[in-house]
């Protein structure tokens, strides 16, 4: 396939999914240290070293998509389905700051990363609620622009404590962790009614379908950070772990599909699953074999994916116009 002659122009928002995958993944690793040792702590220190330097990337591309195509990240803000992606970057930058405390990496540099992310991470979501008041239309809450990706800046901001409550701004943390506590459930519901109003998603939308694992498995992750009763995160695990047999029945169906940057939606709930596992699991019990198990998995897909995108990348099949379906406001 000839490569796109203004490939920058298509440098969509959702591309920072790729920094949330790895990060994910690196503080999947981390959490194995209790049980697979230093191995398993220079593996996660890697991986977060090769999310730093994707980040790094997309940043400058970012900024020089936004200076030579200043209509493209227009249409980017409208778009009914992509506008959400817009999320990626500040929980990009949150993980970032997660995974330097998890490494304890401290002083100004993750605690400047996490203020920013967080801050970004509330007001992108204050701007995507805003939109719901202009109504049912391809500007406000359509039908069909309730995808799981809708869960990317709504329940993003249940990723805050993860360093937050360790530099010290717990209060801010349980305050900003409420908001995607409220509007996960409203979420699902309206992914719900979507489905019975207008059927499912476009099938290159479909492995954003994974997406369903991540709420429950983030907010066990953050709820330990306050210490929350451990028979609640396990509800939270029982969640997640019952999500990913629901989702896993799409397995075939994705695998059908030439790839494309939504596969990367896979990545970071599958990560948080394995993290949570392996912080709830106890050394030599089931639990630490199922996390290992859901580790390697997670590994396996992560490592899919970047050798799909590589391959996307120098084929020319990536940066290109994606194709959109016409939407059509309910009755």
């Amino acid at each position: 396939m000839p490569h796109h002659p203004t490939p920058l122009k298509f440098l969509f928002p959702g591309w920072y999914a790729i920094v949330m995958g790895l990060t994910g993944l690196a503080l999947a690793w981390h959490r194995a240290v209790p049980l697979m040792g230093e191995a398993a702590a220079g593996t996660s220190l890697a991986i977060g070293l090769l999310a730093l330097l994707a980040f790094v990337a997309l940043a400058v591309a970012t900024v020089m998509r936004a200076l030579r195509h200043a209509d493209a990240w227009a249409e980017d803000r409208r778009h009914p389905v992509r506008h959400t992606f817009v999320a990626t970057l500040p929980v990009a930058v949150i993980l970032l700051a997660t995974a330097m405390v998890a490494h304890e990496l401290r002083g100004p540099l993750p605690e400047a990363l996490w203020a920013l992310g967080a801050a970004a991470q509330l007001a992108v979501t204050a701007w995507v609620l805003a939109r719901w008041w202009k109504g049912n239309g391809p500007q406000g809450l359509a039908w069909a622009s309730a995808t799981p990706a809708l869960f990317i800046p709504i329940v993003g901001n249940v990723l805050v404590p993860l360093a937050g409550v360790p530099l010290g701004h717990a209060e801010w943390s349980a305050a900003q962790f409420g908001v995607g506590l409220l509007f996960w459930p409203v979420v699902t519901v309206l992914i719900g009614v979507r489905i019975a109003q207008q059927g499912l998603w476009p099938d290159r939308l479909r492995p954003t379908t994974f997406i369903f694992i991540a709420p429950p498995a983030v907010v066990g992750l953050s709820a330990l950070q306050f210490g929350a009763p451990v028979l609640v995160v396990w509800a939270l695990w029982g969640m997640a772990i019952f999500t990913l047999a629901w989702v896993a029945t799409q397995a075939r169906a994705i695998a059908a599909l030439p790839f494309g940057l939504p596969h990367w939606g896979m990545s970071f709930p599958l990560a948080a699953l394995a993290a949570l596992t392996l912080r709830l699991a106890g050394p030599g019990g089931p639990m630490a074999l199922l996390g290992v198990l859901l580790l390697a998995l997670a590994s396996l897909v992560i490592a899919a994916l970047l050798l799909g995108t590589l391959r996307g990348l120098r084929e020319g099949s990536l940066l290109v116009p994606e194709p959109v379906a016409a939407l059509q406001p309910a009755a």
